[in-house]
Formats: C-alpha cells, structure tokens, sequence
C-alpha cells in the first residue's frame, strides 16, 4: 500500500483520535466510581502503552505510536502541559491565601514538610537500585530531593474539581483543603525549580547562572509584563467591549515565558505558571468566558495525548517482586505524609477530627500535576522507567482513593458546613 509523504503526520491525527476516544470510553464507567475524568484519562493513557496494549502480540503500542510520530505527540503534549499551568498560577486566589493565615499556613507547610520528609528518607534507603539512568550516575542529593518533592505535591486543579463535583467548596474543610492545597503548589513548584537546577547545573557558577536568569525573568514579568498587560487589557475591554486578540495575546505570553525560563536553564512548566500568576484577573466575568473557558477546552484535547506519551514510558511489566514492594512502600509513604501533614494540624487550628480526616484525604490527591513532575525527572534523567513507573502509579492510586471516601453530599448533612465555617472562622 502507497502512503502520502505526510503519512507520519496523519498516523499523529489517527493517534490523537484514538487518544480523545479512550479517554472517553473509561470516563462513564469512572465516574460511576466517583472519579474524576483525569483518572479516565491517566488510565487511558496507561493503558494504551506496554502495561496493557503491549501484552498483545504485534507489539501494537510501537505500531500505533510508531517512533517517528512521538516528536510530534510530544511537541502537543508540551502546548498543552503550558496551557495546563498557566491556568494552575493564573487560578490561584491570592486574596483568599491571606484571609486564612493561621489555620491555611500550618496545613500547607505540614503537608508539604512531612511528605517531603518522609519521601526524602525513603529515597535515601531506594537510591541503590536507581542510581543509574540511561548508563550515567544520578547524584544521589537530585533523586532524593525530587523523590521528596514529587511526595509533597497536591493537585490544586484537580482537588478544585473534586470539591465541586462533591459541592464541598463552601464547606470549612473545602475551603481550608483548596487554599492549603494552592500555597502548597507554589512552595512545590519553587522547590521543584531549585531542584531542576541542582539537577542540571554541575558547576556553582552555572547554578547561580539558571538561579540569577530565573530571578530575572520574575522580576520582568511582576514589574513590566503585569502593568502592561493590566493596561492593555483594560483599555480593550472597556465599556464592554470584546477583546478578539486576547487568547491570542496570552497564548503568546505562555509560549514565550516557557521558551524564556528554557533559555536560562529552568524548565518551560514554570514560566507557564509565573506567566500565569502575574496575568490580571479584571474583568472576571469577562475573562472567565473570553479566556478561561477557551484555553481549558484546549487543553482538555491536548493533555490527554500528554497521558499516552507518559503512558508510552510506563511498563508494569517490569516491576518484579523488588518493584512491587517499592511500589507499596511509595503509596504508603506518600498516603501517610500526606494524611497526617494535613489532618493533625486542621484538628489543631480548629476542626473537629471528621473535618480534619477530609483535609487529609483531599490534601493526598495528587492527579495531573504529579505526572508533570514526573515528566521534568523523567527528562532530567533524575528517574529511571522503574521508579517513573512506581511514581505515576502513586500518583493514581492516591487521586482515585479521595472519590470513594468523601461524602456523597456534605451540603445534604444538617449544621455541617455551618459548624465547618465556624471551625475555619475560630482557626483565622
């Protein structure tokens, strides 16, 4: 059979094709298990690699994603990882961080600081068995400090859509879990940057370069991208005017702050997210239908080829006894950190032991931005396939058990979200 010479191209069309469709075959049956569609997407993706596909004969995943092809899946997958962060820093309610010091402070940097730990030391006694990638040493300072950080994060947007989907956003335990949960991100996201560069700079001289080029960028976006991009937005907008250039405007923006944080050495994700944070959010209607909602149904046809091409390194397979046992000490640890980092200081600030347990079981999901960093080690060559695969299996686990230990309604409880609101008011 004769192809066109831009076959490879149309097997990428075909692959995004079949990507869309298995996302949504899984997503009925998922959210019968009260799952999140991302869970159906993960899972998709996973399923569409070696673990599953590949115990078929043919070795069909390399037959529908031939090599050629992943470039191309790759470069998609990296537009919409962008897309994806942009909307995490641009989503962060600042505001409302500051309203709830106490009780918002000591959630977050418990369940930061005990996961961190706890993955720390548990990366320290696994380092043997994961000190070689692709035949070159892993320091092992880079693979204990990622493995730490990768057990700290918290899905924000993905813990945001579960709130919804089970009405606890206006509940006490929601509120403090999504605040908690946004502070956390950025302490994640500027710890994974230090790491980044530790990771990838092997001289003082360089480390300083990234760190300097970074502080830099920071400071453009804060003190001239923002007051430009206010000005400009308001202008446009005034009077109720459309403002057609404005998803293309920011789109920029995103692309090239992730081209900007690459040039001084720190990975694309973070200039996504700073670009993100500084980006107004006046007016807020308007943006939420004019930007929000467009950039979002992008990445929501982007992000699940993300998926495959992740799911593409993961291979269960291979895991063996040794795997299974790591995979079992990873969840434990990452559950446990993350549990009592968030449970123990909510009961302290205020909530009674029910809500706080709700803090816990929130604060452990962990969902698409815990493959994000898996992907920045992945690339750093920081994890080799059997920890990358240990660790998206983490990531999994801990995002489908928050579903089926949360209420079915909390808003249906009488006196409970108002007694939850009390507690948070006591805890301020």
């Amino acid at each position: 059979m004769r192809h066109a010479p831009d076959f490879s191209l149309a097997v990428v069309m075909a692959d995004i094709a079949l990507v869309l469709a298995a996302g949504l075959i899984l997503a009925r049956p998922l959210r019968r298990l009260r799952q999140p569609p991302v869970v159906a997407e993960i899972t998709a993706g996973i399923a569409l690699g070696p673990s599953v596909l590949g115990l078929l004969p043919g070795d069909l995943p390399q037959r529908i994603f031939p090599a050629p092809g992943r470039p191309l899946l790759s470069a998609i997958a990296e537009v919409g990882l962008l897309l994806f962060m942009f909307l995490v820093g641009w989503e962060l309610d600042l505001p409302s961080l500051r309203s709830r010091r106490t009780s918002v402070a000591a959630v977050s940097l418990s369940s930061l600081a005990v996961p961190f730990l706890l993955g720390a030391a548990l990366a320290t006694a696994l380092y043997g068995g994961h000190s070689q990638v692709n035949g070159h040493q892993v320091g092992r300072l880079p693979f204990v400090l990622f493995i730490g950080t990768a057990m700290s994060i918290t899905a924000f947007p993905v813990l945001a859509r579960i709130l919804v989907e089970h009405r606890l956003q206006f509940t006490g335990p929601g509120l403090l879990a999504m605040t908690s949960a946004a502070v956390g991100d950025v302490l994640a996201w500027s710890m994974l940057a230090v790491v980044t560069t530790v990771a990838t700079t092997s001289e003082p001289r360089e480390l300083l370069s990234a760190v300097g080029g970074f502080a830099v960028f920071l400071a453009l976006l804060g003190l001239v991208a923002r007051p430009l991009l206010h000005r400009w937005m308001v202008s446009s907008t005034a009077g109720g005017r459309r403002a057609p250039a404005l998803p293309a405007v920011i789109c920029a923006g995103i692309l090239l702050s992730g081209w900007a944080t690459s040039w001084v050495g720190v990975d694309a994700i973070f200039g996504a997210f700073a670009f993100g944070v500084i980006t107004p959010r006046q007016p807020q209607e308007y943006l939420m239908r004019q930007l929000r909602e467009p950039l979002e149904r992008a990445g929501s046809l982007l992000l699940p080829v993300f998926f495959v091409v992740t799911g593409l390194s993961v291979d269960l397979r291979h895991l063996g006894a040794g795997g299974l046992l790591e995979l079992s000490a990873v969840v434990s640890v990452a559950c446990v950190g993350k549990l009592f980092g968030a449970a123990v200081p909510a009961r302290m600030t205020g909530l009674g032991w029910r809500d706080a347990r709700l803090v816990g079981v929130l604060m452990n999901t962990r969902g698409l931005t815990e493959l994000v960093i898996l992907k920045v080690g992945v690339e750093l060559e920081v994890l080799d396939g059997r920890m990358f695969t240990i660790m998206v299996v983490m990531a999994l686990v801990t995002t489908m058990m928050a579903g089926p230990l949360l209420p079915k309604r909390v808003d249906g409880i009488p006196g409970r979200a108002s007694s939850s609101r009390r507690a948070m008011s006591r805890s301020r």
